[in-house]
């Protein structure tokens, strides 16, 4: 008798390879094409052929024609590209310099200053863009030199993008809700939806951590402008009504039922091409950019989620998930202890990985084990983006840091040190939510069944 897990032979004298080495031997294959540089998808491609070609008699061509199709032809997926296009075209446009010239007036009187125009801006821009490095991009490429012509410690007005360009990913339309959204079979609206309140708290989080910093550090801080009068106030924000009212017409869309998510991405689109043709951004070329640079991101991204399909159907083949799930259930783990483990498992991954493939590499896995230990899925989506914020500012991969890195001329290890307090501040809001998973589930159960 063989122990558990091992090669034996079956009746026939054939050899049999346990479902457990199998999975070693793909995880092997999987890591060994990533490390040599190959593209995340044909990585994903290249791990399920393996395993369907050498471990099953499966006919490898048909199972990947009939994975891949069905997991990109979803009709979710069609607000992906409407999505991403909205925010390719109000990156090219004035709106970042619209947002701070209309945030400053309100920010400049509050402890710390215009440092608070970087989160505010990132959370206001991540409700139009779904993309947290074209947020951390479009308001760092003017809030940056003009906080540092102002006087602003450089340390602090870099860790503030580099922790609210985060918020690109939670707060809604966020591409990586999408693709979560997609693999899962669940509610886009709701999850857009879930994302609210929790985005909500970490700008809360952040801009208080920055109040009681500048609190303790006045000496730090420039000196501050005359007092502005209300009626100036409003006046010079004029140019942030035509942003807040495309958000309104996106997520109140979505939110009340009018639109799908498709819908209100089609709304967002006709929206952010109006507002970049009033601003004077009418050039054919700049329409063009957005157009191809909406159309790679988005091919880059399917592909990925069709890779990953492919290899969730040889997974089930291989029936890791289920025997995962049951190796986790013998540990008799309570739940707070299996978040912290999948944490950890999440955070090593973003060492290495930027979040849509975070999402797509461990879908097959972790998603069925939670589904069948109770878990609700639209909480352990916004948990997801949560950890993924979190690797954005982890070296060295962190996508957020290599866009700031290029923005500042900084080394990425410099950047990564000055955002560890929003770091922290996410690992806080991480906790919350964890412990309060209402904060995350709230708004979606109002509005009924799915």
């Amino acid at each position: 008798m063989t122990s558990r897990g091992k090669p034996r032979e079956n009746g026939k004298g054939e050899l049999v390879v346990e479902p457990i080495w199998i999975s070693a031997i793909l995880i092997v294959v999987l890591l060994g094409f990533l490390g040599s540089g190959l593209w995340v998808a044909l990585s994903l491609l290249g791990a399920a052929y393996v395993g369907l070609e050498f471990f099953s008699d499966a006919p490898v061509g048909r199972v990947m024609a009939t994975s891949i199709w069905s997991a990109t032809s979803s009709w979710i997926l069609t607000a992906l590209p409407l999505f991403i296009w909205m925010g390719e075209i109000l990156f090219r446009s004035r709106l970042s310099e619209d947002m701070f010239a209309g945030l400053s007036p309100w920010m400049s009187r509050l402890p710390g200053g215009l440092l608070h125009v970087n989160i505010v801006g990132c959370a206001i821009f991540a409700a139009v863009s779904g993309s947290s490095a074209v947020t951390a991009a479009t308001i760092g490429k003017i809030s940056l030199p003009a906080l540092k012509a102002l006087g602003y410690p450089e340390d602090k007005s870099i860790a503030t993008l580099a922790g609210s360009g985060t918020l690109g990913f939670l707060i809604p339309p966020s591409i990586l809700l999408i693709v979560y959204g997609s693999m899962a079979e669940i509610s886009i609206a709701r999850l857009f939806i879930a994302g609210i309140l929790p985005g909500l708290m970490l700008v809360v989080l952040f801009m208080g951590y920055i109040v009681i910093w500048a609190l303790l550090n006045r000496e730090k801080m420039p000196v501050t402008g005359p007092k502005i009068r209300f009626i100036e106030r409003i006046y010079q924000s004029r140019r942030l009504i035509p942003v807040m009212l495309l958000i309104t017409a996106v997520i109140g869309s979505i939110y009340g039922g009018v639109a799908t998510p498709t819908e209100a991405a089609a709304i967002g689109v006709v929206g952010a091409l109006t507002l970049s043709y009033i601003t004077g951004f009418r050039s054919k070329a700049v329409f063009i950019q957005g157009l191809l640079g909406a159309t790679r991101t988005t091919c880059m991204i399917v592909f990925i989620v069709g890779g990953a399909a492919f290899l969730t159907m040889t997974m089930g083949y291989t029936k890791l998930p289920r025997h995962l799930a049951e190796s986790i259930d013998a540990l008799n783990l309570s739940p707070y202890m299996l978040i912290l483990v999948l944490t950890i498992f999440y955070l090593f991954l973003g060492c290495f990985l930027e979040g849509i493939s975070i999402i797509v590499l461990s879908a097959a896995i972790i998603l069925p084990m939670m589904d069948q230990m109770g878990f609700d899925l639209i909480w352990f989506g916004i948990y997801l983006v949560f950890v993924v914020e979190l690797a954005l500012i982890t070296p060295p991969i962190g996508f957020n840091l290599f866009v700031i890195q290029g923005l500042t001329g900084r080394s990425i290890f410099y950047v990564a040190r000055v955002a560890w307090p929003f770091f922290s501040l996410l690992l806080v809001g991480l906790t919350l939510i964890v412990i309060f998973p209402e904060i995350a589930t709230y708004l979606p159960s109002l509005m009924g069944r799915p």
